[in-house]
């Protein structure tokens, strides 16, 4: 809790003096970071977060094309972990968990040449331990109002026809509702005039591997003409995020550190800016990781409900596993 406690009073500190900065909380909350951004040394930190980068290349680009293999966590080991999980739902104790698993895997590029000539809203590097190529918007504030965008939902595009189909799946869709009321509540606690803005609009994901659609919505809140002085705080009671945790939050927590063999550590973390005026942040997803051997993983994962069914669960965690290169 003194990590936390510290970083809250950075952030609103910084905050309540409009002083940019840039932060980075992991899943556990065991090692937050925020820094002025005047302070951040690109050769440690590198970042671009929808245009705004602290660096103008980290490595330049590969004449060669890309190769990207990986050896993903078996059928067995999945299973293991997914029953724990459908036990746990069918005795109440959750409605829906975001489980995730570790894949090895190997590649000709770099994680700075990756991160190089990926493509994503989000972007970020952190020196020998891990990049994040992230689609997924956390909290925005702009002005007085702060907006969420909660991603759930997500299919393998092929024809003209799977955008429906992603749209009108019952179990998808049961999942993304069950995030939108969540959002939507913790939001309520924060602000005034909370509403659903969009409602389960689709983004195509272009990767090595092919298109991905996944599924959003918009949540709108009105903040206090003062947040800025607050931010901090704000942040950390609206985490984890929904996506990537479940609900309910606190005995799904739980349930999590039970099913999952490894902490997630920053996957599945956040990361954002202030400017000064403007809040941006994201959803540290799609994330590779080097551990200290120097090896590789690939972290992904899913939604389990009751509705779910294993060998589909398993193999939205392998769709998941891509780099935005194309």
């Amino acid at each position: 809790m003194e990590a936390v406690n510290r970083t809250i009073d950075q952030m609103n500190s910084f905050g309540s003096r409009h002083i940019p900065f840039f932060f980075l909380i992991d899943f556990e909350h065991n090692h937050p970071i925020c820094l002025p951004l005047k302070d951040i040394n690109p050769k440690e930190i590198a970042f671009n977060f929808n245009g705004v980068k602290n660096v103008e290349q980290l490595s330049s680009h590969s004449s060669t094309p890309l190769t990207f293999d990986f050896n993903p966590v078996s059928f067995a080991e999945f299973n293991k972990a997914f029953d724990l999980v459908k036990n746990e739902i069918f005795k109440g104790n959750s409605y829906l968990l975001n489980l995730t698993f570790r894949s090895e895997i190997t590649s000709n590029y770099t994680l700075e040449e990756i991160i190089e000539c990926a493509k994503a809203k989000y972007k970020l590097w952190l020196r020998d331990k891990f990049i994040s190529f992230s689609p997924e918007t956390f909290i925005k504030i702009q002005g007085d109002k702060m907006h969420s965008y909660p991603m759930k939902g997500t299919r393998v595009l092929k024809n003209d026809k799977d955008a429906e189909r992603l749209l009108n799946d019952h179990k998808e869709t049961a999942e993304h509702v069950t995030i939108v009321d969540l959002i939507r509540n913790d939001m309520s606690i924060l602000g005034k005039k909370v509403e659903v803005t969009k409602f389960k609009y689709l983004d195509v994901l272009n990767t090595h591997r092919g298109k991905l659609l996944q599924m959003s919505s918009q949540i709108s809140t009105l903040l206090g003409e003062n947040w800025y002085k607050n931010i901090g705080s704000i942040i950390f009671s609206m985490l984890p995020a929904g996506s990537i945790s479940g609900a309910p939050k606190k005995k799904t927590l739980e349930i999590i550190k039970k099913a999952e063999s490894t902490d997630r550590g920053y996957y599945t973390g956040v990361a954002g800016i202030y400017d000064g005026k403007n809040f941006d942040s994201c959803v540290l997803i799609r994330f590779i990781e080097k551990d200290i051997n120097g090896k590789l993983y690939f972290r992904s994962g899913g939604g389990i409900t009751h509705l779910s069914e294993a060998q589909t669960e398993y193999e939205e965690v392998l769709n998941k596993i891509y780099v935005p290169v194309y």
